[in-house]
């Protein structure tokens, strides 16, 4: 199953904060990563933080494994995991009349 992971900073955290765990961070997402969870991962432009492209079984089996990240160790962060699938509607634009 295909999950798009955006963390949601939790009420207080700071950069500061996360300052002591970012290279534990980056190690473990790095792991995360070699398993095949973490597929792709970026930066977010609107804000600090990350959005990850993640591959599990289910959506409770991706919220496990970035729970065991270091900023949500701490309690700085926590996950919004959305399951994703495939765009079927692309058989529209060969619909007749929608030439």
């Amino acid at each position: 199953m295909k999950l798009l992971c955006l963390d949601i900073p939790q009420p207080g955290a700071s950069l500061d904060q996360y300052q002591p765990h970012m290279l534990n961070e980056a190690r473990h997402a790095w792991q995360l990563h070699s398993r095949g969870i973490v597929r792709d991962i970026y930066l977010r432009q609107d804000r600090p933080g990350v959005a990850i492209i993640a591959e599990c079984d289910s959506v409770e089996a991706a919220r496990q494994a970035l729970r065991e990240l270091p900023l949500a160790q701490a309690g700085l962060i926590d996950w919004e995991v959305i399951p994703l699938g495939p765009f079927l509607n692309w058989e529209m634009l060969f619909a007749p009349g929608n030439a």
